[in-house]
């Protein structure tokens, strides 16, 4: 996954909710045995394994080399490779390219890299389902660091593509691809870690928002965010971030 600096060891210690919400995707992904399935933004693994569970062949890929390498460690037996979607040449066809949680870190202007080396990996009538942040994801989180950073003399953006269908769906079917089904949901996701779950968060997905601030002014920011948003998204014992995320179904034409 590209985009941040990532400790695959506080990934899977601190935010397992990431895969145990891609069950799902790969429910509706539905692999059988025998099938090639490409798993774009692998992270360290977990839900490529349940893929390969299915009796599928599957080959992760991620842009980052410490995922791969902890995906590597963690199912030796099987295939993991250091890529980038947007230039990723697949050497024989699959019968499925599944995502979850990871397409929202590539550049809005990137996506129909994306999505055109999704059309040419997949095999005639093939199919893409995925799952990534949609329009209004994390809006409250952002919207309170933005807030706060700009207060303290920062200009800072989050990092993150999040599409409506409306935005989306043109950009799918413009590289020979059908939708055959999208939905844009809420899904409130407790975090981790009680107190201590917001600034967790933000310290595994949100580095980007400090490149230029010192670590005190750090721990200043993080204080001040959890502040604003302590009235709506913690509930005593727990953060809930306020994901909405946006899940597809798409089949290439013949």
């Amino acid at each position: 996954m590209p985009g941040n600096d990532w400790d695959p060891d506080d990934y899977d210690d601190r935010h397992g909710f990431v895969h145990e919400h891609g069950q799902s995707v790969v429910d509706l992904l539905d692999p059988q045995p025998g099938e090639r399935v490409l798993d774009v933004g692998c992270g360290t693994g977990h839900l490529t394994a349940e893929i390969a569970d299915s009796g599928a062949e599957v080959v992760g890929i991620d842009a980052s080399a410490e995922m791969v390498a902890q995906a590597r460690d963690a199912y030796p037996d099987l295939t993991f490779e250091q890529a980038d979607v947007r230039s990723y040449t697949a050497d024989r066809p699959f019968d499925a390219v599944f995502s979850n949680a990871a397409l929202h870190w590539i550049p809005g202007d990137d996506h129909d890299a994306v999505l055109s080396t999704v059309a040419d990996a997949l095999s005639e009538t093939g199919r893409f389902v995925a799952e990534f942040g949609g329009a209004g994801n994390v809006a409250a989180i952002t919207d309170a660091l933005v807030a706060e950073l700009d207060a303290r003399g920062y200009e800072v953006d989050h990092p993150w593509y999040f599409p409506s269908i409306g935005e989306y769906a043109p950009r799918v079917e413009s590289h020979g691809l059908e939708l055959r089904f999208s939905r844009l949901f809420d899904r409130p996701t407790p975090l981790d870690g009680g107190e201590d779950g917001l600034r967790n968060w933000i310290g595994m997905f949100g580095d980007e928002f400090f490149a230029d601030v010192e670590d005190d002014e750090r721990n200043a920011v993080l204080s001040a965010v959890e502040d604003r948003l302590r009235p709506t998204l913690f509930d005593g014992d727990t953060w809930v971030a306020d994901y909405r995320r946006l899940r597809m179904v798409a089949v290439r034409l013949p």
